[in-house]
């Protein structure tokens, strides 16, 4: 099954970018629709962006859209998730997650769909 390693994480002003990375191991990333969820202190984990299998299809949050970009590079195995204009309420530590999917183009979005998790990385916004 597949491993994941998140990384990018880190302090920024407010209106300025990060990319946070995923590193999938034990199993090709191709595999799996992936998404990227976020949790700040004192709040439950959320749901922030989705890509299918096929890269057909995506799926964000209504507050990250038009200013978070998901992607996948399936021949090096990785995920990524670039954030522009960021704000201190994006602030909180970012997962990635995979999961096989029931077609090429499914994306999920909710939590106990996925059973495959990285262990997160800080992203701090300062106003």
């Amino acid at each position: 099954q597949v491993q994941l390693v998140e990384s990018g994480g880190g302090l920024v002003q407010a209106g300025g970018s990060l990319k946070l990375s995923c590193a999938a191991s034990g199993r090709a990333l191709r595999d799996y629709t992936v998404g990227w969820f976020r949790q700040a202190p004192g709040k439950e984990r959320e749901f922030v962006v989705a890509i299918s299998r096929t890269n057909t299809r995506t799926d964000y949050l209504d507050s990250v859209k038009d200013r978070f970009t998901i992607s996948r590079n399936n021949d090096m195995n990785m995920l990524y998730l670039q954030m522009n204009s960021l704000k201190p309420e994006d602030s909180a530590t970012y997962y990635c997650a995979a999961r096989i999917p029931g077609s090429g183009m499914s994306t999920y979005t909710q939590i106990s769909d996925y059973p495959h998790w990285g262990q997160g990385t800080q992203v701090t916004v300062s106003s």
